[in-house]
């Protein structure tokens, strides 16, 4: 049962695909395109299968200096440590390049591991969903129709819990201001899109806005609305309270953690991450 009141599906409850290449902004269209002139040239057809974006550059509301450039390869086979050094190489080409990025970030995948039926309600769901095709075939034509249900809330962000140690140990290791301030919005962004996908089956939608996931989830739990919307105000500027990361994993983060895992469960385990 939801309220009705959710966006980003279409008229049979399942997810729109975000993005789409003819909402990259002029600013940011140079970038893109080096990206996928630099793929072959670092990966090949031999090792890519295809390659997507995610993120604001896609969805037409990356800010110029800010936002960061975020994009999917599949490989033909599971990522070696060679192609995961041609990455960090890439990125930061593409970062020293092009100013109006802050930074850029490649994940790495195999296909089998894409296409996988444990990763149907996770990394599956990520490419199908909110992914936008660059080069090469489109694998959301080898993956169902997603709806926003609690499966996939449980299998996107339901290992909060096992995850809170190390996010404690990062933030004890950060002793710069840099180091403290790019963890500051990591954890903000991973916990306010935890929060949102905790209600989103109640809502019955989808939304990347971290404004908006922040209502959204306020609507269900005003109690912890003001955390949550702090959360997604350090998102976009982490810098403005140092001690923010601390409250944040001292406070919202183990409630969040807790209250998930009684409403839709742990995510199942993955042979990989064993």
């Amino acid at each position: 049962m939801t309220d009705g009141r959710g966006t980003g599906l279409d008229r049979d409850g399942c997810f729109v695909r975000e993005g789409s290449l003819t909402r990259v902004s002029a600013r940011f269209a140079p970038v893109v395109a080096e990206l996928r002139a630099r793929l072959a040239d670092h990966f090949g057809p031999g090792r890519l299968h295809s390659g997507y974006l995610y993120g604001s550059i896609p969805r037409g509301t990356a800010v110029p200096g800010v936002s960061d450039l975020d994009a999917l390869l599949a490989l033909r086979d599971e990522p070696t440590d060679g192609d995961r050094a041609a990455a960090r190489v890439l990125e930061a080409e593409l970062d020293a390049e092009f100013g109006q990025i802050d930074g850029a970030g490649l994940l790495l995948f195999g296909v089998d591991r894409l296409l996988s039926a444990p990763e149907r309600h996770d990394l599956g769901w990520f490419v199908a969903c909110l992914c936008t095709p660059l080069t090469g075939p489109d694998l959301a034509a080898r993956l169902p129709r997603y709806r926003p249900t609690s499966l996939l809330a449980r299998e996107t962000n339901g290992d909060l819990f096992a995850d809170l140690p190390h996010l404690r140990e990062k933030a004890a290791a950060a002793i710069t201001e840099a180091e403290r301030t790019r963890l500051t919005r990591g954890v903000a962004r991973r916990l306010v899109r935890t929060g949102f996908t905790l209600v989103m089956p109640r809502w019955g939608g989808w939304t990347s806005d971290l404004t908006q996931s922040a209502d959204v989830f306020g609507r269900y739990y005003p109690a912890h609305a003001e955390q949550m919307r702090a959360a997604s105000h350090a998102a976009r500027a982490p810098g403005a309270r140092p001690e923010l990361l601390d409250e944040l994993l001292d406070g919202l983060a183990p409630w969040l953690a807790g209250e998930y895992l009684a409403v839709h469960g742990a995510k199942t385990s993955r042979p990989q991450e064993r």
